[in-house]
């Protein structure tokens, strides 16, 4: 074929395509105005309106500053028996870990918490505690453990710093105020899911905010907390919260404003 005959059909067959994909965009154009609004809106169900009165009024309080009647001992399942005097809880050294009475899945965590102006120590020994997400069978300090830690300008190993996963995952950033000063977590919290024969189905995940600064974003666990050894899943139901009587010889952290949102 001529050569300029082949470039005139290659020409022609680029300005029929062009014709037909701007009748498809008109077409569509056309399509879109004719549709209406109404056909992509959504009316129910509506979101509950939640009211602040101070904390969100679908919130179950964990503690309100008064007693610890939702929280027992981990050892015996009695009372717990730390301190409570205004407003605020302190760890009492000795009488061991204590946890919720409810047990929990899915859920949004607000927990307040200090560590004391006159903390001494280095390291691992400086106001060490920990908040269990979930408090499993097999020993004290069995579960999840997002650490509590002096870790304002205090060295340590990165994954057992405040805010990190204990010995699972590094926080983001290191959002740490003074000793003295009140610190939060807040936390969004996705059990594990687990198959009928034990094996895990989806892990549990986990989002954290430290004085309103994002680090951990919806991390993946490996399972539970482990002092020693890789983490693995074991299976199990919903859990109690707990909190860490750890026992080193620094000064107790102390609580105040604990409440969670069943999700």
């Amino acid at each position: 074929m001529n050569k300029n005959i082949l470039n005139k059909t290659n020409f022609m067959k680029k300005i029929i395509l062009i014709g037909a994909l701007a009748i498809l965009i008109c077409q569509k154009g056309y399509a879109q105005q004719k549709a209406n609004p109404k056909d992509t809106e959504v009316w129910t169900p509506v979101p509950k309106q939640i009211n602040f009165n101070p904390v969100p009024d679908d919130a179950i309080i964990l503690f309100n500053g008064n007693n610890l009647d939702q929280w027992k001992s981990v050892k015996d399942g009695s009372e717990a028996k730390w301190t409570v005097k205004g407003d605020i809880f302190t760890v009492k050294k000795g009488t061991g870990n204590i946890e919720t009475k409810k047990k929990f899945t899915n859920y949004q965590l607000h927990i307040e918490w200090q560590i004391p102006a006159n903390i001494s120590g280095s390291g691992q020994a400086r106001g060490n505690s920990g908040i269990f997400l979930g408090s499993t069978e097999g020993g004290g300090d069995a579960g999840y453990e997002l650490q509590l830690l002096d870790s304002y300008k205090n060295s340590t190993y990165s994954n057992g710093q405040a805010g990190s996963l204990y010995k699972q995952a590094i926080p983001l950033v290191n959002a740490s105020k003074k000793p003295g000063e009140w610190q939060y977590y807040d936390v969004v919290w996705t059990a594990p899911v687990f198959n009928d024969n034990g094996n895990i189905n989806s892990p549990a995940r986990v989002t954290v905010f430290h004085n309103g600064v994002l680090i951990q974003n919806n991390l993946e666990l490996k399972g539970e907390t482990l002092y020693i050894g890789a983490p693995f899943y074991r299976k199990h139901g919903a859990l109690s919260i707990k909190l860490q009587d750890h026992g080193d010889p620094s000064e107790p952290i102390s609580f105040r404003n604990i409440w969670i949102r069943e999700l």
